[in-house]
């Protein structure tokens, strides 16, 4: 075998290689948790907005901050959809949003809908 040969075989054995690692399906995104959308899992998600929003949404008197308690769920989850894509100016809800799935995000406004003002 000659070095031309030699390269060309290299060449394609490394090709070969490059094209079979192409070819493989891409590893899935980083999940760090699964939604948890049970009972117990939204009330602890929900409790993280306590210290802005009051406890169980509902904040204290004189307090530039909305209470969550008792809003439409629908108004919550697109308040919430406004600051995840940045569309409406916060200070850190556009981060916090983030943090939260779709589906986290609609349990966690049912979890305040249904709570009394």
């Amino acid at each position: 075998m000659n070095s031309r040969t030699a390269s060309i075989l290299g060449w394609v054995a490394a090709t070969g290689t490059t094209l079979a690692l192409a070819q493989q399906p891409a590893p899935p995104a980083p999940n760090f948790a699964p939604p948890n959308t049970s009972a117990n899992g939204v009330q602890s998600m929900a409790a993280g907005c306590a210290m802005c929003h009051g406890t169980q949404g509902r904040v204290v008197a004189g307090s530039s901050l909305t209470g969550l308690a008792g809003r439409p769920k629908d108004e919550i989850v697109q308040a919430m959809a406004a600051f995840k894509s940045g569309q409406r100016p916060a200070t850190i809800m556009h981060q916090i949003a983030k943090g939260y799935s779709d589906a986290e995000v609609a349990a966690i406004a049912g979890y305040f809908a249904g709570q009394s003002r």
